[in-house]
């Protein structure tokens, strides 16, 4: 994944290194960082790139990022949220089944083996503890992870 800087150097979001590259040869964005001896065709593979006009982004400002899956996996590192190994999937703290929602409060990251061991019950109830509660991430949070 390639970060994408605005024209003022603030993160905005991640994109893959093919659509990055997209982005450099239609010009709209210049290397900022890169893989050293590294290239494709023309373009060394970049790490970071920097968007050529500002886009104004006022609106991030006022909300944070709307939920997504892969947004609760990158909020937490790709780990699990009760025992530390690599997370897989996304478990509601309380479940959907007992009225849980898809809120960024309400989801953590777990791998199969917490997840299936929870079911449909609470981590108290599971017998597990939250190693971090789980919270709403801000637009940089979740371009920075």
């Amino acid at each position: 994944m390639v970060l994408v800087l605005n024209a003022d150097l603030g993160p905005l979001h991640r994109v893959s290194v093919r659509h990055a590259v997209r982005m450099l040869f239609r010009e709209v964005a210049v290397v900022h960082e890169a893989e050293p001896d590294r290239r494709i065709g023309v373009f060394p593979v970049p790490t970071v790139v920097r968007l050529v006009s500002y886009v104004v982004t006022r609106w991030r400002h006022s909300r944070g990022p709307a939920w997504s899956r892969q947004g609760v996996l990158a909020r937490d590192g790709r780990r699990c949220a009760y025992c530390g190994r690599a997370a897989s999937t996304v478990d509601h703290v309380l479940p959907r089944s007992r009225g849980g929602g898809n809120t960024w409060r309400n989801t953590v990251a777990a791998c199969g083996r917490c997840n299936h061991r929870k079911a449909d019950r609470t981590p108290a109830e599971a017998g597990l503890t939250l190693r971090r509660a789980p919270a709403e991430p801000t637009w940089a949070q979740l371009a920075l992870s």
